[in-house]
């Protein structure tokens, strides 16, 4: 890490108070747990920190960090609506106001003549945050509505980019790509450590190894290297329990979500020539399970972390809370192949180890059948 660009960051976040951390949407397990790392160490530099992701729904497995259930799905506000109102000739004798059929009425009596809407000024406050830190995110369009909707602030407020997926399009004014860290998680350790090492604790240690041991499967991927080990070895120093956080991670699994594991399994089909390993589930077997599809997120981990010789992992599944005929996919990859130009016919977003996906117009068996062939097609 460049030590120009942390002496930026320093220098930027020297007069700014209010920070704002946001991620992609779907985004995993590493990504949360860096920004709740990122949002603990800021707060102990004094900041007042938000952390938003579009339509965010906290994994359980994940409930045991701080801070975590404060993430939010959307913006509170962004913007104060300033209404101005002159009274210097006439004064104030009494000022109400009320709400009928959503609309706010606001009733000023002057104490003396009357108002006209030559008294009455109104303006928009600057929006309220004052720096975006952007983590394991691609491109902002990854964001969603957060970014959609949003675009002026993007544009007005300093940006600082941290990841390390190479596919990182370098959108921020400062970009922090570490493309030979294991996870996001790494990447947040280092940024910290040079920023403000003296503010490393034990929440902290224990949201940046959970973030490591979520991305790397605890320590079992083929990309694992010295530093990430050594930086392990730190954190645990610090406090975090490795035990503590494998069992939150593993081996706390609700009744509904091993029942829908199992309906994954009943549906699970493998082509040993490709290394791909794929399943669906339907509606029903959501109905079945008890489940919500934010339980996904396990069996993915459970199909990765129970299939070694697979290459490819695909997951396939019909949406609960919309009437539209779609299906919704995610497909993991080893490091030989690139998710991201495997399906590119379907605009996955997320990065070349793991992407998100949606057909529209096509039945279950429909869209496993074309993005089956797809693969094979694109499979080199």
């Amino acid at each position: 890490m460049a030590f120009n660009e942390i002496q930026q960051i320093k220098q930027i976040l020297q007069d700014k108070k209010h920070v704002l951390i946001v991620f992609r949407q779907n985004s995993n397990n590493d990504t949360i747990a860096s920004a709740v790392a990122l949002s603990l160490f800021l707060e102990k530099m004094k900041k007042q920190v938000d952390i938003v992701s579009a339509g965010f729904v906290l994994p359980k497995s994940l409930k045991f960090l701080s801070k975590a259930e404060e993430i939010k799905p959307n913006f509170s506000f962004l913007q104060k609506f300033i209404l101005t109102v002159d009274i210097k000739q006439t004064g104030l004798q009494e000022l109400s106001y009320d709400l009928k059929d959503e609309k706010l009425r606001i009733f000023i009596t002057p104490q003396n003549g009357f108002l006209t809407r030559d008294n009455i000024h109104t303006a928009q406050s600057d929006f309220k945050y004052e720096i975006i830190f952007v983590i394991d995110t691609p491109d902002l369009e990854a964001l969603g509505p957060i970014y959609d909707n949003n675009t002026e602030l993007f544009y007005k407020r300093p940006i600082i980019d941290l990841d390390h997926n190479l596919a990182n399009e370098q959108f921020g004014q400062i970009n922090i790509i570490e493309s030979t860290a294991t996870s996001t998680a790494e990447v947040i350790f280092n940024f910290i450590h040079e920023l403000g090492n003296e503010y490393l604790d034990e929440q902290i240690a224990t949201a940046l190894l959970t973030g490591i041991i979520a991305n790397t499967r605890s320590f079992k991927t083929a990309d694992i290297k010295p530093q990430t080990l050594n930086i392990a070895s730190k954190l645990i120093s610090l406090g975090a329990n490795r035990d503590y956080i494998v069992q939150n991670l593993y081996r706390t699994k609700s009744i509904s979500t091993l029942k829908l594991w199992g309906q994954a399994l009943s549906h699970l089909q493998h082509d040993s020539s490709l290394g791909l390993v794929w399943t669906t589930i339907t509606r029903e077997d959501f109905t079945r399970s008890g489940s919500q599809e934010n339980e996904l997120k396990d069996i993915i981990d459970e199909l990765i972390g129970n299939s070694p010789e697979a290459k490819m992992i695909l997951l396939l599944h019909e949406p609960l809370n919309t009437e539209n005929k779609e299906i919704l996919g995610t497909l993991t990859c080893e490091k030989q192949f690139d998710a991201l130009i495997l399906i590119k016919q379907f605009n996955p977003t997320g990065n070349k180890k793991q992407v998100n996906f949606k057909i529209e117009g096509k039945s279950l068996t429909e869209a496993e059948t074309e993005v089956i062939e797809c693969i094979k097609k694109n499979v080199v």
